[in-house]
C-alpha cells in the first residue's frame, strides 16, 4: 500500500508542472558534467588557477549580455560587498581544489566526494542561518561522511591521497559558499550573485595566475568555448530547475551526475571505478536521499 501511495504522490507531483523543472535539472546535471570534464582536459595543460580565471573571465560577456537582454543592470549595484568577496574566495579555491582533484582523479570518484556538499550545507544551516537541524539530517550527515571515507579509501595510503583530499576541501568551500549566497540572496538580487563572483573569479585568480600564466595553445579553443557555454547554460538550467518545481522532486535528480561521469570516464578515459568508490557512493547518496525522503514525508503531514 505504501508503495501505492508513493507513486501516486510521485503523479500528483508530475501533474503541477514538475516535469519541466526535472527536464531542467536533467539538462543542468549533463551541461555541469560537460563543464567538468572540459576542466579535466584542460587541467593536464595549464595551471589551476589558470583554468579557474579563464572559467570566469570567458563566462562574464555571456553574463553580461543576458543581464542586458532582461534590463536588470540596475539591480546588480545593489550588493553587500563584503560577503560577496568572501563568495569570490570560495569559489576561486573551490575552482582551484576542483581542478587539481580531477586531473588526478576519475570523474566518478570527485563526484562521490562531492556528493557530500549538500549534507554539509544541512549542517552549516544551524550555526549560520538559524535553521533547525532535524535528527534525521544529523545521522544522514554521519552518514555521507561515511561514505566520503569509504571512497577515500579506508587506508593510510588512499587516505593520504593529495588528489581526494583537494576535492573534499573543494566539497567544504562549495558548502560554505551555498550558504553565503542563501544569506547574499536575502537582499541582493539573483543577477548580482551570478555577475560578481565571476568577475571577482576573474581578476582575483587571474592576478593569482599571472606567475605562472601559460599561452592558450590554438588547439584548446573549442575546449574553452565549451568549458563557458556549458558552465553558463548549466546555470540558467539549475536556477530553472528550483524557480519553478518542488525541490524534493527535483533535488534527487542531481545524483544523475554519477551517470554522466562514469560514461566519461569509460568513453574519454577509459577507466571505471572500483568496488570502494562504487560503495562510498551508495552510501553518499543514500544519505541524501534519506534526507530529501524525510523532508518529503513531512511536509506531506504538514499540509496533506
Amino acid at each position: 500500500m505504501d508503495t501505492i501511495k508513493d507513486m501516486q504522490s510521485f503523479l500528483q507531483r508530475l501533474q503541477h508542472g514538475n516535469p519541466r523543472s526535472i527536464t531542467a535539472m536533467l539538462l543542468a546535471v549533463m551541461l555541469f558534467s560537460v563543464m567538468d570534464s572540459l576542466i579535466k582536459a584542460l587541467s593536464t595543460h595549464y595551471p589551476p588557477l589558470q583554468v579557474a580565471a579563464m572559467r570566469g573571465a570567458l563566462t562574464l560577456p555571456l553574463i553580461a549580455l543576458w543581464i542586458q537582454l532582461r534590463g536588470a543592470w540596475g539591480e546588480v549595484w545593489r550588493a553587500r560587498w563584503p560577503l560577496h568577496f568572501l563568495r569570490g574566495a570560495l569559489v576561486i579555491t573551490m575552482l582551484v581544489l576542483f581542478t587539481y582533484g580531477v586531473r588526478h582523479l576519475p570523474l566518478t570518484n570527485a563526484y562521490t566526494i562531492m556528493f557530500f556538499a549538500p549534507l554539509l550545507i544541512t549542517l552549516l544551516a544551524w550555526p549560520v542561518l538559524g535553521e533547525r537541524v532535524p535528527r534525521a539530517h544529523w545521522w544522514a550527515i554521519i552518514g555521507g561522511l561515511v561514505g566520503v571515507l569509504v571512497a577515500l579509501r579506508p587506508s593510510a595510503e588512499g587516505f593520504a591521497s593529495w588528489a581526494g583530499l583537494a576535492v573534499l576541501g573543494c566539497a567544504v568551500c562549495y558548502a560554505v559558499s551555498a550558504v553565503v549566497t542563501r544569506l547574499c540572496s536575502r537582499t541582493d538580487s539573483k543577477d548580482s550573485l551570478v555577475l560578481w563572483v565571476m568577475v571577482i573569479l576573474a581578476v582575483g585568480a587571474g592576478a593569482m595566475a599571472i606567475p605562472q600564466w601559460r599561452p592558450l595553445q590554438a588547439d584548446h579553443l573549442w575546449f574553452w568555448l565549451g568549458l563557458a557555454a556549458s558552465g553558463f547554460g548549466a546555470q540558467l538550467a539549475i536556477t530553472e530547475a528550483f524557480r519553478h518545481g518542488q525541490a524534493s522532486a527535483v533535488a534527487p535528480f542531481e545524483y544523475t551526475a554519477l551517470g554522466w561521469s562514469l560514461g566519461i570516464d569509460w568513453v574519454v578515459w577509459q577507466v571505471l571505478p572500483d568496488s570502494y568508490t562504487l560503495l562510498g557512493a551508495a552510501i553518499v547518496v543514500g544519505s541524501g536521499l534519506y534526507v530529501l525522503r524525510h523532508e518529503q514525508v513531512h511536509a506531506t503531514a504538514e499540509h496533506p
